[in-house]
């Protein structure tokens, strides 16, 4: 709801008017249902999944990722042709199922993709027992490295998306009700709540070259 609230393409009458929330299933469901009732626009379930295909994002090797996101989801025509596609999403780690999902939308017919992220931008890997990869893996923390404040310009190019917009680190806290000192945000701010962050370049190679 707060992402909705925050979000200035629904102050555009000719977008509402043609807007529908889709959700990339099932990981964007809670957030979509959410904006959808906060906007006064209709939920749809645009894309349809193939359950025997698990979370690609975690997959190793990015061809084989591209390849079970096409066996994964595929866009029902009558439903997105024509339209503005608000996709609705938890979090982009490195953005290449995202790519593709948009890719795939406008193939279908979509008239534009307004691609909403209920995460912020991940731009650390988690050491805390979450298989994130290492930063240059991650979009927004390869293209922050390389672009500075405009990353986030870059990663709506590199996704495919007309508009871009992700939640925020405060609006991610008063979501979930908590204060910023009663969660771990390391992959969001790339502060670790660690008494020493010696050895995180370290863990950094380490994870590298375990892949190579």
């Amino acid at each position: 709801m707060i992402l909705a609230k925050n979000d200035p393409i629904l102050n555009d009458p000719e977008i509402r008017e043609n807007a529908i929330v889709v959700p990339i299933p099932d990981t964007g469901r809670n957030v979509a249902v959410g904006y959808a009732k906060e906007a006064g626009l209709p939920y749809i379930e645009g894309l349809m999944k193939n359950r025997y295909v698990h979370r690609t994002f975690i997959m190793p090797g990015q061809e084989k990722r591209k390849v079970a996101v096409r066996e994964k989801l595929n866009p029902i025509k009558s439903i997105v042709k024509g339209k503005d596609i608000i996709l609705l999403e938890d979090s982009i780690v490195r953005g290449t199922t995202t790519q593709q999902i948009i890719a795939l939308l406008k193939e279908k017919g979509a008239k534009r993709v307004h691609l909403r992220i209920s995460c912020p931008p991940i731009i650390s890997p988690c050491y805390m027992g979450i298989d994130f990869p290492t930063k240059d893996e991650l979009i927004a923390g390869r293209l922050q490295g390389l672009y500075g404040d405009k990353y986030l310009e870059e990663i709506q190019k590199s996704t495919g998306s007309d508009t871009l917009l992700y939640q925020t680190i405060d609006g991610l806290t008063e979501a979930i009700g908590k204060n910023r000192n009663q969660l771990c945000l390391a992959c969001l701010t790339g502060q670790y709540p660690l008494k020493s962050v010696q050895k995180l370049a370290e863990m950094e190679r380490s994870i590298i070259k375990s892949r190579t």
